[in-house]
C-alpha cells in the first residue's frame, strides 16, 4: 500500500514532466504574469494570486524531502508572502 506522498507524487508526475519539458523562461513568465495580474487587476486579480499559490505549495512539497533547510524556509517565506498577498488582494481595506 503506497502513502499519500507517494500517490501525490505519482498523480503529479505527467505535470510534471509536461513543466520540465517547456522552455526555462516559460514556466517563471508564467509565474511572473500571474503575479503582476494579481496585484494590478482590480476586484477579481486575487484569484491569479490563488492560483499562484496553489501552484507553489504543489511544488514545494513535491520538492521538500530534497530541499535543505535554507532553501526550505525561502521557499516556504515565499508561499507565506503570497499567500498574504492574496488575502490583502482578495479582502481589502476600503
Amino acid at each position: 500500500m503506497s502513502t499519500p506522498r507517494e500517490r501525490i507524487e505519482q498523480t503529479s508526475l505527467p505535470a510534471v514532466s509536461w513543466l520540465n519539458d517547456l522552455p526555462r523562461a516559460v514556466p517563471f513568465l508564467a509565474v511572473l504574469a500571474l503575479m503582476v495580474g494579481g496585484i494590478f487587476i482590480p476586484g477579481w486579480g486575487w484569484l491569479l494570486l490563488l492560483i499562484l499559490l496553489v501552484f507553489l505549495l504543489w511544488t514545494l512539497y513535491l520538492s521538500w524531502p530534497a530541499l535543505d533547510t535554507a532553501n526550505r524556509f525561502m521557499r516556504a517565506t515565499l508561499v507565506l508572502m503570497v499567500a498574504a498577498l492574496t488575502l490583502t488582494q482578495a479582502f481589502p481595506r476600503t
